[in-house]
């Protein structure tokens, strides 16, 4: 017997705690607040539900994680997001800073063969197009060994692996200045104390000064000297 659908809400709750569980920390009250845009009363009531129905593991004043029935409700979400998102780029000619809003409510309507039938017609890709791995059916997920721009110190050549994809005005500057999926850079200065890293993207016109904030945002893999 199937398990009745989750609610669009729980959906959203479920995809928040994942993506806040990604940097290997539990998800706190106020950090779901904040990602949800709601209540941090609202946050509390929802967890206590979730655990209930087995979905969230929960320790007071420490957040809560995922159990397995979650991670595997949650990959489900974000492989439905991802094609999404990338259907909308590549048949129908959306830019990638328009797709992430529309994901967000194709997502609880779209049926699991809609999705897969997205999927074969784009070849199944590996990734969306802000670079973030997609899910397979199974639920697996591949670890990304990618670290954070913000991270890299100077010398560093690297690759731009993915992006974060919920805001619009910083996608369309990180398409403006080249750092989009596969470009290639080099670190000039690191964050340090400032906060801001400098890196000359291949092809680009000069050194860019990104602020942390937008540098944390951008995942990288570092590359040997000759870029391999």
């Amino acid at each position: 017997m199937n398990s009745p659908p989750l609610s669009p809400s729980v959906e959203d709750y479920l995809k928040a705690v994942y993506s806040l569980n990604e940097g290997g920390g539990p998800a706190g009250t106020n950090e779901l607040a904040r990602v949800l845009a709601v209540r941090p009363g609202s946050v509390s009531g929802m967890i206590r539900r979730l655990a209930e129905d087995g979905l969230l593991q929960h320790e007071p004043y420490r957040g809560v994680r995922l159990t397995e029935e979650g991670s595997r409700e949650a990959l489900k979400i974000l492989r439905r997001h991802r094609i999404i998102e990338s259907f909308l780029v590549q048949r129908l000619g959306y830019d990638w800073d328009d797709v992430h809003a529309e994901a967000e409510q194709l997502e609880h309507a779209a049926s699991e063969r809609l999705i897969e039938a997205m999927a074969e017609a784009l070849g199944h890709p590996a990734t969306d197009p802000h670079g973030a791995p997609i899910p397979t059916r199974t639920g697996r997920i591949e670890p990304s060994p990618a670290k954070r721009l913000d991270e890299m110190v100077a010398g560093s050549r690297v690759t731009v692996r993915s992006v974060a994809d919920e805001d619009p005005v910083r996608l369309r500057y990180l398409k403006s200045v080249g750092l989009v999926p596969g470009a290639r850079a080099v670190v000039r200065k690191g964050g340090g104390e400032e906060g801001a890293v400098t890196v000359t993207v291949e092809g680009g016109s000069g050194p860019l000064r990104i602020r942390r904030n937008v540098a944390s945002r951008v995942t990288v893999s570092e590359t040997d000297q000759s870029g391999e």
